[in-house]
């Protein structure tokens, strides 16, 4: 069984024991989520597509660790108008144990 879940404003396909890293979720290590915007849930052959969300789908995590991701050096230049610019960005993460799909 798998499901297909928005959460910060990403798309991912999940089953059941996948580890998933997803946009920062304000909640503690070891901490139970319940992610609700379930767009889909299929099993097999058998699709059941919500609009836009499954209703009483729900998935369930665990959190597993809070982190940041790889630098991403953003550089900016102009030849020949003596403009330089340069940054770093790191995003934040969540990463999710995927417990079970409920649907």
């Amino acid at each position: 069984m798998y499901a297909v879940i928005r959460t910060g404003g990403k798309q991912y396909k999940v089953a059941a024991g996948e580890k998933i890293k997803v946009e920062q979720i304000a909640a503690d290590v070891g901490q139970d989520v319940v992610l609700d915007q379930v767009l889909a849930v299929g099993s097999g052959a058998e699709l059941k597509l919500g609009t836009p969300c499954v209703a009483g789908a729900s998935v369930s995590a665990t959190v597993v660790a809070q982190g940041r991701h790889d630098k991403v050096r953003i550089f900016k230049m102009r030849r020949r108008k003596h403009y330089r610019k340069q940054a770093g960005h790191r995003q934040h993460y969540t990463e999710l144990q995927i417990g079970s799909i409920n649907a």
